[in-house]
Protein backbone atom coordinates (compact mmCIF):
# COMPACT_ATOMS: atom_id res chain seq x y z
CA UNK A 1 0.00 0.00 0.00
CA UNK A 2 1.46 3.24 -0.55
CA UNK A 3 1.50 6.55 1.14
CA UNK A 4 -1.45 8.30 1.53
CA UNK A 5 -1.42 11.65 -0.16
CA UNK A 6 -2.49 13.54 3.53
CA UNK A 7 0.54 11.85 4.56
CA UNK A 8 2.66 12.86 2.53
CA UNK A 9 1.26 16.34 2.30
CA UNK A 10 2.48 16.88 5.79
CA UNK A 11 5.78 15.14 5.99
CA UNK A 12 9.25 17.23 6.22
CA UNK A 13 12.84 16.23 5.89
CA UNK A 14 14.10 16.59 9.76
CA UNK A 15 17.13 18.02 8.38
CA UNK A 16 15.84 21.34 6.52
CA UNK A 17 12.54 21.22 6.95
CA UNK A 18 11.54 20.89 2.58
CA UNK A 19 9.30 18.90 1.31
CA UNK A 20 9.95 14.79 0.60
CA UNK A 21 8.92 13.17 -2.29
CA UNK A 22 8.22 9.13 -3.02
CA UNK A 23 11.35 7.58 -4.87
CA UNK A 24 10.74 5.81 -8.54
CA UNK A 25 10.97 2.29 -6.85
CA UNK A 26 8.54 3.78 -3.62
CA UNK A 27 11.19 2.59 -0.86
CA UNK A 28 12.35 5.64 0.14
CA UNK A 29 11.16 9.20 0.02
CA UNK A 30 13.75 11.76 -0.63
CA UNK A 31 13.99 15.43 -0.12
CA UNK A 32 14.13 18.11 -2.74
CA UNK A 33 16.29 20.20 -1.21
CA UNK A 34 19.51 18.75 0.70
CA UNK A 35 19.00 15.36 -1.38
CA UNK A 36 18.82 12.93 1.82
CA UNK A 37 16.63 9.63 0.87
CA UNK A 38 14.53 8.12 3.99
CA UNK A 39 13.13 4.81 4.31
CA UNK A 40 9.69 3.47 3.97
CA UNK A 41 9.66 -0.24 5.28
CA UNK A 42 6.27 -1.98 6.00
CA UNK A 43 4.75 0.84 4.54
CA UNK A 44 6.08 3.17 7.28
CA UNK A 45 8.23 6.41 6.81
CA UNK A 46 11.73 6.28 9.13
CA UNK A 47 12.10 10.09 9.35
CA UNK A 48 15.80 9.49 11.12
CA UNK A 49 18.55 11.39 9.69
CA UNK A 50 20.61 8.91 11.41
CA UNK A 51 18.51 6.32 9.24
CA UNK A 52 18.80 8.00 5.86
CA UNK A 53 21.37 7.97 2.57
CA UNK A 54 22.44 11.46 0.99
CA UNK A 55 21.85 10.80 -2.78
CA UNK A 56 22.30 12.36 -6.08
Amino acid sequence: MPLSPELLEILVCPLCKDSVIPTPNGDGLKCARCKRVFPVRDDIPIMLVDESKEED
